[in-house]
């Protein structure tokens, strides 16, 4: 709940706000400048209105309307496989849209079973120039066993956080909301909070007669998670339709000190499946160990070569061509909370790594993760067997300038295994918005044309180290 109240609190007030205007390096013209300027000073203020206030207060008078759509659009299964469900979210979707005049439509793919992205516009007399506001409503994939506390597709109230000891609650009929209320369920946050705080501005800004000074236009995707496999076809599909000057992508976390965050650019991700085999069939470790090779040490040696004890990459050439960081983006690091220690404390690390160096400084630089590993059985079902297979999903975190194909080559060279197999899977390309550093100051500069309240000590801009959709 906490979240969808930061969220709506503009027109796209988000936890990850990137404008991504693709352009040559070059200084901006004066149109370009003031189309930059009308993108960003856009969200905040609306026709001299102050949003955020207006969003606020809007959505303290409808909350309980509000979070009475947000439940049911969760309470619909929305793994991006799941073809048929995942229409019903699209079709749902499209009638909330629908009843706010939007105009919507499903835009399809090439083939039948691509999940649909959803898209509405809110025109604009005389405007010449538009932006797309992006959110995904599909979430990753979910073991409903292990959601102990409530199901997945069950939203549930909770007065406080579980590891706080929140205790299951029903949303009260009258009088405010505690907004320490916690409301779980799968995309309740990662991304289905993105497209209800965008349509809940909408209404806010709406009911005040508020236009702004652009087209807006509205994309909501459903196979983000899934690495956007068709969200390429769909734009080549439409590419009339989607036209726009600049995309603005409502994903990501909030700060971890609850500031709201706007991010000019994102690290890729490579993943790679790692596959080491054994015997050909599981042998008995009584009868066969010390003789035939475990695939399950195998790999955990292999993975273990790939970093040193500070976390960093031991591959060679891991980090060749790296582009550095700029002074701008030194400063905007240098200007974020001091918030290492309490995270730290938080999350229970006696020890994190990096050899002393702030997340923010190495969330910008490439990095190497193992997802997930699979081996044999534990627990009950554990045996006295050497398994037949090892297996570890790596995602390889890309920072600018350096080729992910060269990374996954860099690993798969590390690997000294008879047999192994190393496919790649899902892919992000590495970005940086272009000229980010001009639009940064326009916003920090944007009271020289008289939005001296645009931007406050509550927006922190900079790069992020997520990823965003790829098309």
């Amino acid at each position: 709940m906490k979240r969808l109240i930061e969220q709506s609190s503009g027109l796209v007030t988000a936890l990850k706000c990137g404008v991504n205007k693709i352009g040559i390096a070059r200084k901006l013209t004066v149109q370009e400048r003031r189309l930059l300027l009308s993108v960003i000073v856009i969200p905040v203020i609306v026709s001299g209105t102050l949003a955020q206030p207006l969003a606020r207060d809007y959505r303290r008078a409808h909350d309980r309307d509000i979070l009475n759509e947000f439940t049911h659009l969760l309470s619909i299964p929305n793994i991006a496989s799941d073809r048929e469900n995942i229409r019903r979210n699209a079709d749902f979707i499209r009638e909330m849209m629908q009843r706010r005049g939007l105009n919507p439509q499903l835009l399809e793919g090439k083939s039948a079973d691509t999940p649909p992205a959803v898209y509405g516009e809110w025109k604009v007399s005389g405007a010449t120039h538009s932006i797309i506001l992006y959110a995904h409503y599909d979430g990753q994939p979910v073991d409903p066993k292990a959601w102990t506390a409530s199901p997945p597709f069950q939203p549930t109230w909770r007065t406080a956080a579980m590891e706080s000891g929140g205790q299951v609650a029903s949303l009260p009929a009258t009088g405010e909301i505690n907004p320490e209320w916690r409301l779980y369920a799968r995309s309740a946050s990662d991304d289905k909070a993105g497209v209800m705080a965008i349509l809940t501005a909408f209404d806010a800004l709406r009911a005040q007669n508020a236009t702004p000074e652009v087209n807006i236009k509205f994309l909501f995707e459903g196979e983000e998670e899934a690495g956007s496999p068709h969200l390429g076809d769909i734009i080549d599909l439409h590419k009339q339709l989607l036209e726009s000057d600049a995309w603005i992508i409502c994903d990501g976390p909030v700060h971890q000190s609850g500031r709201k965050q706007v991010v000019f650019g994102v690290r890729g991700d490579q993943n790679v499946d790692i596959t080491v085999y054994g015997a050909k069939r599981p042998l008995h470790s009584g009868h066969y160990g010390n003789w035939a090779p475990n695939p399950a040490m195998t790999l955990a040696r292999l993975l273990a070569t790939m970093k040193d004890a500070n976390g960093r990459v031991a591959i060679a050439g891991w980090y060749d061509g790296v582009e550095p960081l700029g002074e701008a983006e030194h400063r905007a690091i240098g200007e974020a909370p001091a918030y290492d220690d309490e995270i730290r404390s938080q999350l229970g690390l006696a020890k994190t790594e990096g050899n002393g160096q702030l997340l923010m400084e190495l969330i910008n630089q490439p990095s190497l993760n193992i997802n997930g590993m699979s081996s044999g059985d534990v627990g009950a079902l554990a045996r006295n067997v050497i398994p037949t297979t090892a297996s570890a999903v790596l995602g390889d975190l890309v920072s600018v300038g350096r080729n992910r194909l060269s990374q996954t080559r860099g690993v798969g060279e590390s690997a000294y295994a008879d047999r192994l197999v190393l496919p790649m899977g899902d892919s992000f390309v590495d970005s940086r918005t272009v000229r980010w550093t001009e639009i940064r100051d326009l916003a920090i500069g944007a009271e020289t044309v008289g939005f001296d309240t645009v931007w406050t000590a509550d927006e922190l801009l900079w790069r992020s180290a997520g990823r965003d959709p790829q098309g």
